[in-house]
Parts: C-alpha cells; sequence; structure tokens
C-alpha cells in the first residue's frame, strides 16, 4: 500500500492572483457623520475567491476554460465541488496548447478513459500550501489517480516531475477555495 505524503504545496494553479485594491477609507466629512456611515468592509478578492470552490475559482480566474470543460466532459466537476479538501496542480489553457495538435479533441472524445486519468493526476488529496514544499524537496506524492508526482524545490522555485519524466513549472501558488487550494502549472502532467 503507498503511503500517501502530505503534499505540502506544489503547483500550480494558483490561478490568477487579483490585484488587492487599496485598504484606506476616504477623509469622513466629518466624524460624526462618519461614524454613523460606517460599513462593514467589502471582502478583498481573495477571500471573495476563497468562498468558492475550486471549479468556481478556475472558472473565475479566465484561464482554465480547457481545464473546466475537460472537468465538466469527465463528470469530475462535483466530485471537485465537493468536501474536499483538495490540492489542485491546474494547468492553464496556455498548458494545454503545448500538447500536440488533436490531443484535446481526442481526449475529450473518450472522457473516461485517458482524460479522467490525466486530471486526477493532477489532484492530490489535502490542502498543500506552498510554505510547506520545501519539506517536500525530492519526495514523491501520491495522487488521486494513483500515480506519483517528484517534488523539485530549488530556491524559491517549485517544479513537479511525472511519472514520464517530464517536469513542469508552479507558476503561481496557494489561489484558496473553499474547498483546498489551487497551484498554477505550466504543463499538463502525464500518469504514463
Amino acid at each position: 500500500m503507498r503511503r500517501i505524503l502530505p503534499v505540502a504545496a506544489v503547483l500550480a494553479l494558483a490561478l490568477t492572483t487579483a490585484a488587492c485594491g487599496s485598504d484606506e477609507a476616504e477623509p469622513a466629512a466629518s466624524s460624526a457623520s462618519a461614524a454613523a456611515t460606517t460599513e462593514a468592509p467589502s471582502p478583498s478578492p481573495s477571500e471573495t475567491m476563497a468562498a468558492s470552490d475550486i471549479v468556481d475559482t478556475a472558472v473565475a480566474a479566465g484561464d482554465f476554460t480547457t481545464l473546466a470543460a475537460a472537468l465538466t466532459a469527465a463528470e469530475l466537476v462535483d466530485t471537485l465541488k465537493g468536501t474536499g479538501p483538495f490540492t489542485v496542480f491546474a494547468p492553464t489553457d496556455a498548458a494545454f496548447e503545448k500538447l500536440p495538435a488533436g490531443t484535446v479533441d481526442t481526449l475529450l472524445k473518450d472522457p473516461k478513459g485517458d482524460l479522467t486519468q490525466i486530471l486526477t493526476y493532477h489532484v492530490v488529496p489535502g490542502k498543500v500550501m506552498a510554505a510547506d514544499v520545501v519539506k517536500l524537496d525530492g519526495q514523491k506524492v501520491a495522487t488521486v489517480q494513483g500515480g506519483e508526482l517528484t517534488v523539485n524545490v530549488d530556491g524559491d522555485k517549485v517544479s513537479l516531475t511525472d511519472v514520464a519524466g517530464n517536469t513542469v513549472n508552479v507558476t503561481a501558488t496557494d489561489v484558496e477555495a473553499s474547498n483546498g487550494v489551487i497551484h498554477v502549472i505550466d504543463t499538463v502532467l502525464m500518469p504514463q
């Protein structure tokens, strides 16, 4: 039986971190009117995104339309909207474009076959944040698909190596969702 290592935070689907607005309030006309009109601050973009599940967070980011379509075709949306927690290494649309021409179309024709295997290879059980990844350098982590990924840490750069020997870079980390975290990667991982 394989031992599942807590995948401390590698990857990539850190979707796109929204720029935070200024927290400074405008000066009030008078202290009396300021006290009378004080409202609760609106949630920051990251707080708003954290209220959404992994799928909705990825869709809202806008760079994961191919991933969202693949999850829908493979009937994995409900799973990733579930309780979790999950750590998802999310390939961007540009990552899917790196695949040989016609690959995505071929995978979508048989969503319960290779497509499901590939998508679940991008998911690790538990919520693994980037701050924990330094402890995993050189270690293998088990994916939901059953295969393993090798974590590589070089200073502040993190990459993953799949079983096919391909190395992908984590380009953004810690995109929090209500049921886990997304780390963004620049290439699609292959389980075989």
